[in-house]
């Protein structure tokens, strides 16, 4: 690899540094992306989302811009509303408890529309989420949570769409190359030492772009920073973000910015591998938890399963279930509920358990307590408010009432056969914490808060964005939107 020294050099090969390698292209700076992973597993944490992207649109125009193969039949069956700016905002501020930096923000929701649309100009396909994100009342699929598009094939199909983009453009890849340091002379990065091929190697570039992912699959580093307990999670998806990027970024004196002790953590099958299976991709998770309910151990309810759409609480709800004795939960539904349920509880490998009567159903609940549960449904049963109209569109406010932990949403009696639970652990998705950058070239920032030359971010890998939860489908749309940022940066310095 000491070949004359390139313009742009990416570490990572996910939506994020892809983006970035498709902005640095534009601008006609000559592109390396190193994955740290072989080929066949490439694609970072992107390979295994369900490609959802967050963004703004003021109406089905919008929408029709980015995803011109929609049919008008299709059109006049759904309800997609709008998800405005101001919306989106919104969103952002509310489930970080108002902790979002502002300018990053600003910059990931006021650019999302217009990203999406450079995405679909450079030949990427979209899809509405009709299969997850809308039901059919009414006679038309009504959207909900603010999330209505993703990427044709899901996670795997983004990754192949940007992997043929880029072959297309010249964008050189190579694999089972791993970033060990960055070749810094105390004021400018002059590219990066690798390791290939059992050999350490130099790189030299006008510009790198870290966008190599968190530290999630880093278990000292989890526990470190996410706290004791968290060397248990699992791990959602890929192996090899294990936070090389972030190390090595501070080892040159980047500022680290962001919540570090936070991640994105959902509910995962509790007998999940310890990480991400491209065989499986996102089913292992269990996400219809707010039609039913949640019970530890000790047969206990111990969080308000309805309290929002799964949207804005899948995202934190793993960390609760982490905290509950020996680190899991029951989700519980019965034969009202089960027709509802999501694909991703129809898998082989699934930890189920199914029976026709309560007291039956209670003694087939592994680890849990049978007459701590029996109590627990008898007493949630009789609290629940059945003049309410459920409804699974709206925040119903089909509730219960009178209990130490009452249901907000959707509460439904569990008293109807057959009564089907999903044994839950904890999977952690990816990390908050990371490096600060500027929001408008997306260069690395240091902690006196100069820029570092020749040093950009885009990704998981950039603090200061998410806070203690995510609305669902921003993490792609964040990747993307400062991907193009940071890529745009760098081919810029490069060609100062």
């Amino acid at each position: 690899m000491a070949e004359s020294v390139w313009d742009v050099v990416v570490i990572g090969a996910g939506n994020a540094a892809f983006c970035a390698a498709l902005a640095a292209r534009e601008k006609g700076a000559k592109v390396l992306m190193l994955e740290r992973a072989p080929q066949e597993l490439m694609g970072g944490n992107s390979r295994f989302t369900a490609g959802a992207f967050r963004c703004v649109y003021d109406g089905v125009d919008d929408l029709k811009a980015i995803m011109p193969d929609m049919t008008q039949a299709e059109i006049d069956r759904s309800d997609f509303g709008t998800y405005t700016t101001d919306q989106f905002f919104d969103d952002m501020f509310r489930v970080t408890n108002y902790r979002t930096d502002g300018e990053l923000c600003e910059r990931l929701v006021g650019r999302s529309r217009d990203t999406m649309r450079w995405l679909h100009g450079k030949g990427m396909r979209f899809n509405p989420i009709w299969g997850r994100q809308a039901y059919l009342i009414d006679g038309k699929f009504k959207f909900w949570g603010g999330l209505t598009v993703e990427s044709t094939g899901g996670g795997p199909g983004l990754v192949e769409q940007h992997l043929k983009l880029s072959e297309k453009l010249g964008i050189e890849i190579r694999y089972g190359v791993r970033a060990v340091s960055l070749i810094y002379d105390g004021h400018v990065v002059h590219g990066l030492k690798v390791k290939a091929h059992g050999a350490i190697e130099e790189v030299k570039a006008k510009s790198v772009v870290i966008a190599c992912g968190g530290f999630e699959s880093n278990a000292e580093m989890r526990t470190r920073y996410l706290g004791p307990g968290w060397e248990l999670a699992k791990v959602r998806g890929t192996s090899y973000n294990t936070g090389d990027g972030i190390t090595m970024a501070l080892a040159i004196g980047a500022s680290s910015y962001g919540n570090w002790s936070g991640s994105h953590a959902v509910q995962w099958d509790y007998n999940a591998p310890e990480f991400g299976d491209l065989t499986v991709g996102d089913n292992f998770q269990k996400h219809s938890y707010p039609w039913g309910i949640m019970v530890n151990a000790t047969g206990k309810r111990f969080v308000d399963e309805g309290a929002d759409f799964r949207n804005y609480t899948y995202a934190k709800y793993g960390a609760v279930v982490l905290r509950q004795p020996n680190n899991f939960a029951w989700q519980v539904f019965d034969g009202k509920i089960v027709p509802m349920l999501r694909d991703e509880y129809r898998i082989k490998r699934v930890s189920k358990v199914s029976a026709n009567t309560l007291e039956e159903f209670a003694h087939k609940l592994e680890g849990v307590d049978p007459q701590g549960f029996l109590e627990e449904i008898k007493k949630y049963n009789v609290a629940v408010k059945q003049d309410v109209k459920f409804n699974p569109n709206v925040k119903d406010g089909r509730c219960t009432v009178g209990l130490p932990i009452n249901k907000s949403n959707w509460a439904n009696t569990i008293d109807e056969p057959p009564f089907e639970a999903y044994q839950v652990g904890c999977g952690v998705s990816f990390t908050f914490g990371g490096v600060r950058i500027d929001p408008d070239t997306g260069q690395v920032i240091d902690g006196d808060m100069n820029p570092i030359p020749g040093l950009y971010a885009a990704g998981e890998l950039v603090g200061g964005i998410f806070y203690f939860n995510y609305p669902g489908g921003t993490g792609l749309m964040s990747g993307a939107v400062f991907g193009r940022i940071a890529g745009a940066g760098a081919a810029r310095a490069g060609n100062a």
